[in-house]
């Protein structure tokens, strides 16, 4: 190989100097001087040259004479730091947040098991057809809503029901009634952001499928009362209110206002609360219902017993006959003291047909925790024949800060089993044995290297680990690893194929 490039290297280094202009070095080019003095050294204590091929950035830079034009720029701009935050409206979720955020699916998971629920999943993209109604919902003006790179106008799903029934008109025959679905998926609405309510949340979703019996309705809420139990949140935290939108179907029916109007009307009397009474009964009567209807509306979503509203109905209405089922059956199911009858529930989504159901936090500091109820005409507004349906939706976020409030959020620190350590650095394949055997057997094992001991002990207790493994000389020659259980202090050698 030729030293010529060694040779040119301190030709350069050592060329006269002359009178030149000094620059500050930029980080760059002081990086490169460091380099090259590294290198010069190692040249001449050794017999090594710089490769032939070496690229010329491996040189190091020196200022010109004068009549030397500067080097020129490399053409890389500074690049400022981006924005770290998320997008408005959404989250990130290091380690401890992903934790809480499992804990909590698995919660609901486990009261869907509990009651023989099987889980799906959807796209969160979807199409725009399946969430464009037009029965002036809010929802409709909250769409992540565009068209892709195929010309399909797609959406981020605001919402989870409308994809179950787009499955359910997909699987058609193939499945037998009744189904019982859950699923846990992301939401997203461009909505203005309170507490416990942002633009994208995860959200919970039980559906029963071709039950036409105030039975499903039963079985809901006794799954909703079950998780909270399972949080040890008790009734005097937590009410559930329940109506019927057959409430409002038979007052309209008394005042003969048009069935058309059944479905907007149900979206404006939802307002309530958010906006302010007289704006609702300003936009009843845009939407062509008589003053009189609207002011006998209104007095039935008074009512906060279900002895009123049948004075006021009748007793031969259906929607009378459905709470005054669910309410027995609440009996039966022991949860009677968490549900009561408010007939101002109608709940916003236009798709809903009988009994409706809302959580809501009895200090009220937080919107509604949870939501749902009977959908038994949605499958045909997609073209498919109507099948019996009912179902909630229950986000992750409300849920978290009721149990922040009550301080009830659990300890959900980092956890490992075992921590494997060699002593010597000749063991790190020993103790990757170790690891590995351990692994295999189901443990959680961190292989730590290239730290002092006291460091070791101090990150077992960062991460709760169970015990501490350490691989030595003298106990790897005698087929032994030494054993220290964290919790206890106890120590002992154990022969390596009996570590368990």
């Amino acid at each position: 190989m030729s030293a010529f490039p060694v040779l040119h290297h301190h030709l350069l280094f050592l060329r006269p100097r002359l009178h030149v202009s000094l620059r500050p070095l930029s980080p760059r080019l002081l990086r490169r001087r460091l380099l090259f003095s590294a290198a010069s050294a190692q040249c001449f204590s050794s017999s090594s040259s710089f490769s032939s091929t070496a690229p010329r950035d491996d040189i190091d830079e020196v200022a010109e004479p004068p009549g030397f034009p500067p080097p020129p720029e490399s053409g890389r701009e500074t690049q400022q730091l981006i924005d770290v935050n998320p997008p408005r409206g959404t989250r990130d979720f290091p380690p401890e947040d992903m934790r809480l955020r499992n804990w909590l699916f698995q919660q609901f998971r486990e009261v869907s098991r509990i009651l023989s629920f099987e889980e799906v999943d959807f796209p969160v993209l979807e199409s725009e057809a399946l969430f464009i109604r037009k029965a002036g919902e809010e929802i409709t003006q909250q769409l992540y809503n565009f068209e892709d790179k195929g010309g399909r106008r797609v959406v981020l799903r605001p919402e989870i029901t409308p994809s179950l029934a787009r499955l359910v008109i997909k699987q058609g025959k193939s499945v037998s009634l009744p189904l019982k679905w859950f699923t846990i998926g992301q939401c997203w609405r461009y909505e203005r952001m309170t507490r416990g309510r942002r633009r994208e949340h995860y959200q919970w979703n039980m559906d029963m499928i071709g039950v036409p019996r105030v039975r499903a309705e039963a079985e809901l809420v006794n799954a909703i009362v079950l998780l909270f139990e399972r949080l040890g949140i008790t009734s005097s935290d937590v009410g559930i209110r329940v109506s019927s939108r057959k409430v409002l179907q038979a007052v309209l029916q008394m005042y003969a206002i048009p069935e058309c109007l059944f479905a907007e009307v149900c979206v404006i009397v939802d307002k309530l609360g958010k906006i302010t009474k007289e704006e609702v009964e300003k936009e009843l009567m845009s939407a062509g219902v008589t003053s009189e209807a609207v002011k006998g509306i209104v007095e039935v979503l008074s009512l906060a017993s279900l002895d009123k509203l049948e004075a006021v109905l009748g007793a031969d209405v259906e929607a009378i006959a459905d709470l005054k089922k669910l309410f027995s059956l609440a009996e039966h199911y022991g949860y009677s003291q968490w549900i009561t009858f408010d007939a101002s529930v109608v709940r916003g989504l236009a798709y809903y047909t009988g009994i409706v159901f809302e959580a809501f936090d009895r200090e009220g500091k937080l919107r509604a925790i949870c939501g749902g109820g009977r959908y038994d005409q949605l499958l045909s507004t997609f073209g498919s024949d109507d099948i019996p349906a009912c179902g909630f939706g229950f986000g992750d976020a409300v849920i978290v800060e009721l149990l922040k409030e009550k301080g009830l959020l659990p300890d959900l620190g980092r956890q490992v089993d075992d921590i494997v350590f060699p002593l010597d650095e000749e063991l790190e394949g020993q103790a990757s044995m170790v690891a590995s055997a351990l692994r295999r057997k189901g443990h959680s094992v961190d292989l730590v290297e290239d730290k002092r001991l006291k460091w070791v002990f101090k990150h077992a207790e960062r991460v709760n680990a169970s015990r501490l493994i350490l691989v030595g000389n003298s106990e790897w020659q005698r087929g032994m690893v030494r054993v220290k259980v964290l919790s206890t202090r106890e120590e002992y050698e154990t022969k390596i194929d009996e570590l368990s």
